[in-house]
């Protein structure tokens, strides 16, 4: 499959990978190009912006999470109708899971793909230095083909032209453009990263101005050149899943402002499962979709929209109704913040919540984060006890008074900057709560699972309602 690439990483967090990747997004776009946008890592913020601008989903490429002989697979399968595939990194260039290798980072991805890198540099407040640091990028391995640099933040074009002399004429790499400080392409930040587009925000002005500014000042056609140095890809596999059976049962899924926290993987594996999707909004609607048979209560910000979620009664009673029928459900992250008896925001004020789960999250200063490789720790309709799966946390919220006697749901397997075994999430009834966040495609029997506990559900309605019947009769 010949498909043209590149991959926008950087040195470091911070350089303004997520703004240029999506300018140039929906620049090429404008120029009539179907793009496919991708981004390394456990991302869900920046996939937002880079969607916005193709016009279609942005998928995750992440190296630790799916087996990396899928990496490929994934790239190449959602990308058949594009004409480019765009691909944001992670943090730094050779930043994974640890300091002794580069599992999932950047780097890895670009080799596992056969990718093309474009450098983003940061170039304010150096000059010459910027040479420096794209030759040790550059050395440091040459399995990884760093195709040209984007100089960000730049003070003139006369700085643009200082650095591009000094990296070209001393490193050997193309510098194919720049943007300069621009207060109107700044993106606005708060604890976990960006701000989401699912939010209220002027991203389609926003976008304009990124699109308009790389068309000014970054070289498009020498970009395309690097793309098409790529070799082919393999070509893709079909899809593994089969829909487990004729039914497609109905599952609720979590998406507003407070709930937008889930991979498009994970969606498009429960649909080829057999699910019929539907979405739901637990800020603004009252009730659940109708006929729905379970229910993704994905990640988020509930704690920046506690006040609206704990005022709709209305929906708070509809998720208290479902698990109180032994619907299943599934909560990640916010979805557990959700569902606790309360949640105590980052100043302290305390809102009223699901109940479903006994205690309650408050936010803290500090950030838990990192890859977990979890061992289930109960027999439920989604796991069974000892599988061994791979998820990521990231949160600055505690759940507290919890219960002692209550089932974990995983045990957290030590690696090496968390020693020791550490119980994460809880099992109530058919309720799986817990601060992982999976993707799917590490564990693809999870969505087969996830629907046939949703057909079991609607069965278990369907014959306690004839039950009912026969004992009116």
């Amino acid at each position: 499959m010949h498909l043209p690439r590149l991959l926008l990483a950087a040195p470091m967090s911070g350089s303004g990978k997520t703004t240029i990747t999506a300018g140039l997004i929906a620049a090429l776009r404008r120029r009539g190009l179907r793009i496919a946008p991708f981004k390394c890592g456990p991302d869900y913020i920046d996939p937002g912006y880079h969607a916005l601008a193709a016009g279609q989903p942005c998928y995750n490429l992440d190296s630790w999470l799916i087996p990396p002989d899928q990496i490929a697979g994934v790239l190449a399968r959602r990308s058949v109708e594009a004409d480019l595939a765009v691909i944001e990194g992670v943090m730094g260039l050779f930043d994974g899971y640890a300091g002794t290798d580069d599992t999932g980072s950047s780097a890895h991805i670009a080799r596992l793909t056969a990718t093309p890198v474009i450098i983003v540099l940061d170039a304010r407040a150096m000059a010459r230095t910027a040479a420096a640091l794209i030759a040790g990028l550059y050395d440091f391995d040459r399995r990884v083909h760093i195709g040209g640099v984007i100089l960000n933040r730049v003070g003139s074009p006369r700085h643009a032209a200082l650095i591009r002399d000094a990296v070209e004429q001393t490193v050997g790499v193309p510098v194919l453009g720049y943007v300069p400080r621009h207060d109107a392409l700044t993106l606005p930040e708060r604890h976990l990263g960006l701000v989401p587009v699912a939010e209220p925000g002027r991203w389609q002005e926003w976008l304009s101005e990124a699109a308009a500014q790389v068309e000014q000042t970054i070289d498009l056609d020498r970009l395309l050149a690097v793309a098409h140095t790529a070799p082919p890809l393999p070509a893709p596999a079909p899809p593994t899943l089969a829909p487990v059976s004729a039914v497609r049962p109905v599952i609720a899924i979590a998406r507003d402002e407070a709930f937008n926290f889930i991979y498009p993987d994970n969606l498009d594996l429960l649909q080829a499962a057999g699910a019929e999707l539907a979405f739901f909004s637990p800020l603004h609607d009252t009730a659940l979709p109708a006929g729905t048979a379970a229910i993704y209560l994905c990640g988020g910000f509930p704690e920046l929209f506690a006040d609206q979620l704990s005022a709709n009664q209305a929906m708070l009673a509809a998720i208290r109704e479902a698990a109180a029928a032994g619907m299943p459900i599934y909560a990640e992250c916010g979805g557990l913040m959700y569902l606790t008896e309360t949640l105590i925001d980052q100043y302290g004020q305390a809102f009223a919540m699901a109940g479903v789960l006994p205690g309650y999250s408050r936010m803290t200063p500090r950030l838990t984060l990192g890859y977990r490789t979890i061992a289930a720790q109960a027999e439920t309709w989604l796991w069974r006890t000892g599988e061994t799966v791979r998820g990521h946390e990231f949160h600055y919220s505690v759940w507290e008074a919890r219960p002692t006697d209550l089932p974990p749901l995983y045990a957290c397997l030590p690696d090496a900057l968390r020693p020791q075994v550490v119980n994460e999430g809880v099992v109530i009834g058919q309720v799986l709560a817990s601060y992982i966040h999976m993707h799917f495609l590490s564990c693809p029997h999870a969505a087969e699972r996830f629907v046939v506990a949703a057909q079991a559900f609607v069965k278990d309605q369907t014959q306690g309602v004839l039950a009912q019947r026969r004992k009116v009769r």
